[in-house]
């Protein structure tokens, strides 16, 4: 498609714009590229500090890009031997623009090993300007999902937590769960924390539905109730 076929707004007014509205313009729409870039890249300090990285390269370690700015991306990745990463310390002292590729492996946000490419790029702007590093992540291999859980293994739950998950699942609030149970709010939320960190659950909607598919909760029930097959006394 011809530049002049593109929609009259793609693009800035030049001749209205400051060279410095131009260059903000610019970067902010590159920065969106990048950001819908599929493959996991990060830009870098020359010492490896992140300084942009993407929602992918993000995704890898669970986190939000924001969260990464500041740190140092080597020291996320684990190559096969202790001097892989040096030519990439020699290209940045010698200001050499170089494409440096590394075996290497990593473990993920959900605790999976993983095996891939680092894509080391030593880029500048200027031939004299100090080195930044652009990396480029191509994965090897597919996290492997977990097993599912075996439904003849039930988790154990005791009556009280039972009880709190069946009343969580009917929409009660953590006051009205303590006041039927004899407990205080913190009490309650104690019983939240363990549940959470035994399951491996971020939010209460999650622990409800581990309940359901693993029978704690006792299935085509209003109000929701427990299975007593599936709580100790």
């Amino acid at each position: 498609m011809d530049l002049q076929e593109q929609p009259a707004d793609w693009r800035p007014q030049d001749a209205a714009m400051s060279d410095r509205e131009r260059a903000i313009f610019w970067r902010n729409r590159v920065l969106v590229l990048f950001d819908h870039v599929p493959l996991p890249s990060a830009f870098c300090e020359a010492d490896g500090s992140i300084r942009v990285v993407n929602p992918a390269m993000a995704t890898e370690w669970g986190t939000l890009p924001g969260r990464l700015t500041g740190r140092n991306a080597l020291e996320f990745f684990h190559p096969r031997t202790s001097t892989q990463f040096d030519p990439i310390a020699e290209a940045v002292r010698l200001r050499r623009r170089s494409r440096i590729v590394i075996e290497v492996s990593w473990t993920s946000g959900s605790g999976a090993e993983r095996q891939g490419a680092l894509i080391v790029d030593v880029v500048s702007d200027l031939p004299d300007a100090p080195p930044n590093l652009l990396l480029m992540l191509r994965v090897l291999d597919q996290p492997t999902p977990p097993p599912a859980p075996d439904p003849d293994e039930r988790p154990q739950v005791s009556a009280v937590e039972a009880r709190i998950l069946a009343l969580t699942a009917g929409g009660s609030t953590t006051a009205q769960i303590a006041t039927a149970l004899g407990l205080t709010p913190d009490g309650v939320n104690y019983h939240f924390r363990t549940l959470s960190q035994r399951w491996g659950t971020t939010n209460r909607a999650a622990l409800v539905a581990r309940a359901y598919t693993t029978g704690i909760l006792a299935p085509r029930t209003w109000p929701p109730a427990a299975d007593h097959h599936g709580a100790q006394t």
